[in-house]
């Protein structure tokens, strides 16, 4: 009986050692959510406000979701555009496209804004809608920034799309027409989407956007440092006592044993005292 408790302890600890290696951790409270998402940094902006207004009184009829979603997403796609080599008017005309202009089920539910679908080697949460089949898996967000590095990652890393970074950042008609040949969708028109997108509400000027003038900026608050550092602590030379320090700090021998935890007056030379 004793044998039979040791081996299932022994296989209980190295499934718990297994399981540790998995590169996503989930919410106990809320399983369908990855929760080691880091929170994204707030980016600097693109102008995507002035530039919309300006779009919007040259035709007003423009669609006010899609200027809604290009103020808003405009500089994620700029700082992948700079981090992936991807046009930001492509990555912004496909997440106009595949969301359905941020407003469908997957883009609202799982801020999922691409369509990619879960795979093989996804790792992370997971919802379910009827796409190409039904119940399909698709990956699931915490933030949508994570979906739109998510999106660079997908076709920076497999070969089959590849060749399309050998296009420059501003040709994004061969970008358009690349993906349909990659076999990125299966409608026959969506380069014709993608490019008509892009065209109607003038994404290419974000792709003239350089690095330099899209820099994010560092927190300039000064470091408040934790009260007890090592250098709040008194280094013990030779001949202090617990008396001579209390004197030198103004403090007594009782507090300065209170704080370090000591139990008898006896110190050791190199010892570090907290002494307040």
């Amino acid at each position: 009986m004793r044998l039979k408790v040791v081996l299932y302890c022994v296989l209980f600890l190295v499934a718990v050692s297994c399981g540790s290696r998995k590169k996503f951790s989930y919410n106990k409270k809320h399983p369908s959510i990855v929760s080691n998402e880091l929170k994204p940094k707030k980016l600097p902006s693109v102008n995507q406000k002035e530039f919309t207004k300006r779009l919007l009184k040259k035709n007003p009829k423009l669609n006010a979701h899609t200027i809604a979603y290009i103020r808003k997403y405009a500089p994620i796609a700029v700082k992948e555009m700079h981090e992936s080599k991807i046009p930001a008017s492509i990555t912004l005309a496909q997440g106009i496209l595949e969301s359905g202009r941020g407003r469908s089920e997957l883009a609202l539910k799982s801020n999922n804004h691409f369509g990619i679908k879960c795979h093989t080697q996804w790792k992370g949460a997971r919802v379910y809608h009827d796409d190409d089949e039904k119940g399909e898996c698709f990956r699931k967000y915490q933030y949508v920034q994570t979906s739109y590095e998510d999106h660079s990652a997908f076709l920076s890393k497999r070969k089959r799309y590849s060749f399309l970074f050998k296009y420059g950042l501003k040709d994004y008609k061969r970008w358009a027409k690349g993906l349909k040949k990659a076999g990125y969708a299966t409608d026959k028109k969506y380069p014709n989407k993608l490019i008509k997108i892009i065209e109607n509400y003038k994404l290419y000027e974000f792709d003239k956007i350089k690095r330099k003038d899209f820099k994010i900026k560092k927190n300039t608050k000064k470091e408040i440092k934790p009260k007890n550092t090592i250098e709040n602590y008194y280094k013990v030379k030779k001949g202090d006592t617990l008396y001579s320090i209390a004197k030198k700090f103004n403090t007594t021998i009782a507090l300065i044993k209170e704080l370090n935890g000591l139990k008898s007056n006896t110190i050791a030379i190199g010892q570090h005292l907290l002494t307040n």
